[in-house]
Order: C-alpha cells, then structure tokens, then sequence
C-alpha cells in the first residue's frame, strides 16, 4: 500500500510540474475526459484527493446521492478563482493520502488516466514509471465499468503490451504501448489510434 501511495505522490508532483509550465487559455482546452476542460480534471484531482472514507458519504447524500451531481459539487469547490488556484490547491493535495472505501490502486488510475487526460490535449508528453501504468490497467481490467473499471470493455481480447510482458485476457489480440491499453480499457477512444491487432474492432 505504501508504494503504490508514493507512485500516486510522484504522479501529482509531476502533474503540478506540467501543469506550472501551461499558459493561461490552456486552461480551458477540451481534456479526454467528457465535458471537462483540462482545470476541471485538476480540479477533480484535487476534491479525489481529499476525499475521506467519511466525506463521501456526506458528499453524496448532499448531491442526493447522484454520482455526476456529487462530482460536478466537488470539482466547483476544488477550483478556486482562478487557473492559478486550481493550480495551487492541486500542489496542495500532493502527499494527501486518504481516499474513498475502494482499493488504493484506485487512486493510481485516477492520477494516470486523468493525467493524459490533461497531457494529450495540451500535447504534453510524461515518463510514467511502468509499475504505475501496469498496476492501474490490472486494476481497471478487473473492476466493472460500473465501478470506475473496464472490465466489460475488454471482455473476449487479450491485451498484449509492446513495452512490458504485461498480457491480459483471453481473445484476439490487441496489441499496443501499456499506457494506451490502460486508457482505453477506462474508455478514452482517443488512444485507440495506438493499439493494433485483430481484437481491435471487439473492444467495447
């Protein structure tokens, strides 16, 4: 639990460290990940990262306990005034170490993912150490889309990476970079163009 809490650290500070070097209007770009901009999914970071085992449970019941509504709440809460609030207030989360009753692998999808998310748009390239990128797609690959995964996504392939050993699944291959299996296993079409083989049109 401990590594996989300092692999969600060192995402944060590498995300404030990219995020530090943006212009204003980048702020506002269309990120991968719904109708977010890219300070709205650093504002979300910033409410994950507070969350607590007790605070969500009060945050859902004041959203009425509709999952969008309480994300939309936490995420107008976490932005501040302005990009450089945004900006400090996720600085400020960076070693926080409380999350929701869900498994601590969950936090580390939640900061690869919604980091390329961010990056991909601003055309902002990161290392991802592999253990981070490995362990969040296992994690993904066996958790229901109705939980946050994407296990039905890829019901029926097998996932086969081309930069680690890291294969998943029975099925037509699906063949490509680690990161770009991870995140269309979590649903971003986008990395679809990384990813070749015969199971590519199976994917859900």
């Amino acid at each position: 639990m401990t590594d996989t809490w300092d692999m969600v650290q060192a995402e944060r500070e590498a995300l404030v460290a990219d995020l530090s070097g943006i212009k204003e209007d980048q702020w506002a770009e269309q990120s991968l990940c719904g109708d977010w901009t890219v300070r709205g999914v650093a504002a979300h970071l910033v409410d994950n990262a507070l969350t607590t085992r007790f605070g969500i449970v009060v945050a859902m019941a004041r959203a009425r306990f509709d999952f969008d509504r309480q994300n939309a709440m936490g995420v107008a809460r976490a932005l501040g005034d302005s990009p450089a609030a945004t900006l400090s207030n996720l600085r400020g989360v960076v070693d926080r170490r409380t999350g929701p009753p869900a498994p601590v692998d969950s936090r580390l999808v939640e900061e690869v993912v919604h980091g390329e998310d961010i990056r991909r748009p601003l055309g902002i390239t990161h290392a991802y150490a592999t253990d981070a990128v490995e362990r969040s797609l296992v994690h993904q690959a066996r958790t229901p889309v109705s939980l946050g995964g994407g296990k039905q996504r890829i019901a029926g392939v097998r996932l086969s990476a081309t930069d680690s050993d890291l294969v998943i699944g029975d099925g037509p291959d699906v063949v490509g970079p680690t990161l770009s299996l991870l995140l269309v296993t979590s649903g971003r079409d986008a990395a679809r163009v990384d990813l070749d083989g015969p199971g590519v049109p199976h994917l859900g």
